[in-house]
Formats: C-alpha cells, structure tokens, sequence
C-alpha cells in the first residue's frame, strides 16, 4: 500500500468509483443559494486548501497541503495571510498538511503526513507565533487525515486514511509528546485494494464521531461510551462516491459533504438519502471540506483532479438556511 494514498489515488480514483443514485427532495432539506468564489489560490505554489476552520470574525484558516502552511483568508477573499509553515521534509518528499482543528483560545492543531519517524502526527500551532511543534506521534505508515478537538475533554479524534483507524489523543499541557492510540477500528473504515483510501473526514457532533470513508463512499456514527471508548459504528449514508470531510448544517443529523472527485457539494440528510447541492458550475474545483457559520457555507477546493490548463483552487461560500433535521 502507498505511504500516500492521497497521491497515489489520484490516478485511479475516478475510475475506481460508482455513482449511486440521490435520495428524492425533502420539504425540511436546508437550501444552499448565491454561490460565489471569494479567493483563487495558486495550484502551482502549492495552495491547495484540503481543510478549513473558523475565526470568530468568520475568516478561514486553510491547510495548503502541498505548501504545507496554514493560512487565513478573509469573508472577503482577502488574503491569504500566512499562518504557519510546517518544517520542510525532503525524504520523502510527498508530505501533505490535511485536517485542522481550532481551540477557542486561537490554538490550531494541523495534521501532518510525512512518512517520518520525527514528523509524522498532530502538530500544534499556538497563537503567540511560536514555532510549530508535533505534540502527537502517529506511527509513520498512518495517514493522519480529518481532525477534531474535544475542549472539553482535551481530547484530539483523527481518521487514518491508511491503515482505516481512528486515533485519539490527550492534548497535552506543555510540549511533550504523547503517542496516538487506536480509539476505534474495523471494516467500515478501511480502505479497499481499488482505493486505499478509507477513512477520511471527521467530525465529533452529539456524543458520537462521525467519520467519511472515501473507499466506501460512506458516512459512519461512532457514539463515544460513558467511558469515552468507541461504540459499534453505524453506517448512516452510502453511495457518496468520492466523499472527503463534511459538516452538519445545525444541531440534527445533516450533514453537507464535499465529494472531491466528483466536483459536488452533497446534502446527506438524517435517513441517508441525498442530493446534490453545488456542482462545477457555482465554481467547486475538487472541493475538500465543508464549514458552516450561521447562514453562510464555506467549500474549499484543491483542484487536484483538474485538468492542467483548468486548475483553480479557490474558496467558495454560499448561503445555507439552517434546518432543526
């Protein structure tokens, strides 16, 4: 199996996946109008926005994967104005900066995929402009993707695109490091041998994990127990072909998801049926991740499947009524 199954994917990915038919209108489906692309971005400098999280202002803070930075990019399109920069790797050379999550004093946590016994983990960016530091070890053949912080347990979830895990993490006070452990496992999170990519975006939304599987064209339930282990996953959606990270639309169960192969921005609603929303034409480029705040949806795209001559990764926002689903 690939070290990088992002990279390796790439050229199989279309091929390797089905589309299944959408589930028939709802009256309570939110709606998702006036779509415009507030920032483009340089594929060739390696501005590919893979993740997204919010600031109170609404700006977004993008992981450009191949530049391996953090940026911030204004409601506006203003931007974008680095972040941080995760220290280079040149062995090997194929190292991606993918999920990122916010704590509400500023404090960004950033997955980063190397390959290294010294880099390969969950990094922490702290808002005073210190140099970034890994605080969580991920064995080196793990693909760290989708990511999610639990403030109030001080507790990191991330989906493992490679070996099909979701790792989990004490955030630790100081700089040391702590090593990840094997929160929950098994066949719906795996990869397959067409697509060794299985695991992939991750949310944590009302006392469950939720997981996307890019394999499976999945999205998986994974309550956390009393004791904050793992319960039995459930499969809520399927036929999401080519589904990378998603986002609820408010305190129910639904869901938008970006399918990035597939250039769709996807409603998932409660009983697993789904409709597109958002296609190439409101101006999704390989979209990525989703975030919502109040009535606006942001769509990140990497244009990683694009042809050469029509690469625009950019950022996209939208309106979105909210729903109670």
């Amino acid at each position: 199996m690939s070290r990088h199954p992002r990279l390796a994917a790439v050229a199989v990915a279309t091929a390797a996946l089905t589309l299944l038919a959408a589930g028939p209108a709802s009256a309570g489906d939110p709606t998702v109008s006036d779509p415009r692309v507030v920032a483009h971005f340089k594929f060739t400098d390696g501005e590919t926005p893979e993740n997204i999280a919010l600031e109170p202002d609404g700006s977004a803070l993008l992981t450009f994967s191949l530049a391996h930075k953090v940026v911030r990019v204004g409601r506006n399109g203003s931007g974008p104005v680095e972040v941080a920069t995760l220290p280079t790797v040149t062995d090997p050379p194929s190292s991606l900066v993918t999920g990122i999550a916010r704590a509400h004093d500023g404090t960004l946590y950033v997955n980063y995929v190397t390959g290294t016994e010294d880099e390969n983990g969950i990094w922490r960016v702290r808002p005073d402009g210190s140099a970034p530091r890994r605080i969580v070890k991920v064995p080196v053949d793990g693909f760290p993707n989708g990511l999610a912080l639990d403030e109030r347990c001080e507790t990191l979830y991330a989906a493992d695109s490679a070996r099909g895990v979701v790792w989990s993490a004490p955030v630790p006070d100081g700089d040391e490091e702590v090593e990840a452990r094997v929160w929950a496992t098994g066949d719906a999170l795996q990869p397959t041998e067409e697509l060794p990519y299985g695991a992939n975006g991750l949310k944590l939304h009302d006392g469950a994990v939720w997981v996307s599987n890019s394999a499976h064209s999945t999205l998986l339930r994974i309550p956390i127990k009393r004791n904050r282990s793992a319960g039995p996953i459930q499969t809520r959606a399927t036929g999401l072909t080519g589904i990378d990270d998603f986002a609820f639309t408010g305190h129910g169960d639904t869901v938008l998801a970006a399918r990035v192969t597939e250039n769709k921005l996807e409603l998932v609603r409660p009983d697993g049926t789904h409709k597109t929303v958002l296609t190439a034409t409101g101006g999704l480029s390989n979209p990525t991740s989703v975030a919502i705040r109040a009535k606006t949806v942001y769509v990140p795209s990497a244009s990683y499947f694009a042809p050469a001559n029509k690469k625009d990764p950019n950022l996209l926002l939208a309106r979105v009524s909210r729903n109670k689903l």
